[in-house]
């Protein structure tokens, strides 16, 4: 019997180098959570230090569980756990106004227990993902993450030297490395063409001056992160509902990545497999809540790296949850993939990210546009998704739930993406209402 490609197991040496690909493709997204809240509620830089080792530990613990899995907990596919950005509002308020690091720890303790509960129901709606809505809510991810490889590009948001040409043209090298080894290098080299393009690009840009190495020094060589340091957790009411809020933007994400690794490794997700790799969510984000960080969701930057590379092991990104784990446990390690200079990965994540859009393209593909209102469906869904991406303040005069779930394109596009094809695939149409009538008149 032949081995599923996801379950494949690659020699040790293919293993590192694909997993650290993976780890090097979400680093930047997952350290910018504990940052922009720990920066938002002044923390001294020890304790915004401790955020982020204790973030890519329980980042690699998710991803391990969500890879490998163990009794109904964990999607058993090539994912990657990181901390949603749909969080950082919410989390932000609750931090600076209503009761600090322990009330977002329960709210998220709470919102975690939640995702466990409600994880069979969502493993129900699978019928309502059909190519049409699964292909429009990839291509919408693919389209909403461009944005996010645009200012690492241009230096990284909120950089003193954003937009200078030369970080355009760091960022332009670094892309063209990746095409070209993808196009022109052996089949092993091609696979690892991101890591090349990083590996060159940072090599490029140390004697430019884009990055020094002067904080791995000041690093500590371990870091654990206890069980509650900043305080027993707080439970309000307040911050707890904007956190079931996150907690359903999130569900409706990841059932999107789920289904668009499905597609992209050929093992296509069922109710049950979409309702464990929810759980695992859930009890990921439970242990965000225990080991001071935040709520866990599978990285729409990985599913673009498995599309990209066509690598479809889960164990490649097993690989890559215990390289976090020790980049958690040493901060040394962690300090210098912080050194990677923003322009580097902004050339690698515009091939990534749009790797994803165009898987969104293959999907639909597979979609019958002729005599029905399919398009309209996919038109809107995808205004609707972009919308928040090409205008950040559109929905800003609105109550905070709205926000938390409008601000995001990917569940803005998701759930209109679901009603539209209720709307006019599944609730019967004037015609077939008609035809009936004449059959029993008939």
């Amino acid at each position: 019997m032949t081995t599923h490609p996801v379950d494949e197991v690659p020699p040790a040496r293919q293993l590192a180098a694909f997993g650290l690909q993976h780890v090097l493709a979400m680093y930047a997204g997952a350290v910018a959570v504990p940052l922009i809240v720990g920066g938002a509620m002044q923390l001294p830089p020890a304790d915004l230090a401790y955020l982020i080792t204790a973030d890519l530990l329980v980042c690699g613990i998710a991803t391990l569980i969500q890879c490998i899995g163990f009794w109904r907990f964990g999607v058993r596919l090539p994912i990657m756990q990181g901390c949603t950005f749909a969080a950082v509002s919410p989390m932000v308020i609750i931090g600076t106004t209503g009761g600090g690091l322990p009330a977002i720890y329960g709210s998220v303790i709470v919102a975690g227990l939640a995702i466990m509960l409600l994880a069979p129901v969502f493993g129900k709606l699978l019928r309502f993902f059909p190519p049409l809505v699964t292909g429009t809510v990839i291509l919408i991810i693919g389209i909403s993450l461009l944005p996010v490889a645009g200012n690492w590009a241009a230096g990284g948001a909120g950089s003193e030297e954003f937009g200078e040409p030369k970080n355009l043209a760091l960022a332009a090298f670094v892309l063209a490395v990746v095409v070209g080894v993808q196009r022109f290098a052996p089949v092993f080299l091609s696979r690892i063409a991101v890591l090349v393009g990083i590996v060159v690009g940072v090599a490029v840009a140390v004697p430019f001056g884009f990055t020094d190495f002067g904080g791995v020094a000041d690093a500590d060589w371990v870091g654990i992160s206890t069980p509650f340091h900043f305080g027993a957790p707080t439970f309000e009411m307040s911050a707890i509902i904007s956190m079931l809020v996150v907690a359903l933007v999130c569900m409706t994400e990841t059932t999107g990545d789920f289904i668009a690794v499905g597609e992209m490794t050929d093992r296509k997700v069922d109710g049950r497999s979409l309702s464990d790799g929810l759980r695992a969510d859930g009890l990921s984000t439970v242990l965000g809540g225990v080991f001071n960080t935040f709520p866990y969701t599978a990285y729409a930057q990985n599913v673009g790296l498995v599309g990209m590379t066509r690598v479809r092991s889960r164990w490649v990104v097993a690989a890559a949850g215990g390289m976090l784990v020790l980049l958690g446990l040493l901060p040394k390690l962690g300090a210098v993939v912080a050194a990677i200079p923003a322009p580097v990965l902004g050339g690698a994540g515009l091939v990534m990210f749009g790797t994803v859009a165009a898987s969104g393209l293959r999907t639909l593909a597979q979609v019958d546009f002729k005599g029905n209102n399919n398009l309209t469906v996919v038109a809107v869904s995808v205004a609707m998704g972009v919308l928040p991406v090409g205008v950040p303040t559109i929905y800003d005069e609105f109550p905070d739930w709205f926000q938390t779930v409008m601000h995001s394109g990917i569940s803005a596009g998701c759930l209109t993406a679901i009603v539209l094809n209720l709307l006019f695939n599944h609730l019967p149409s004037k015609a077939s209402i008609e035809v009936a009538a004449r059959e029993e008149v008939a």
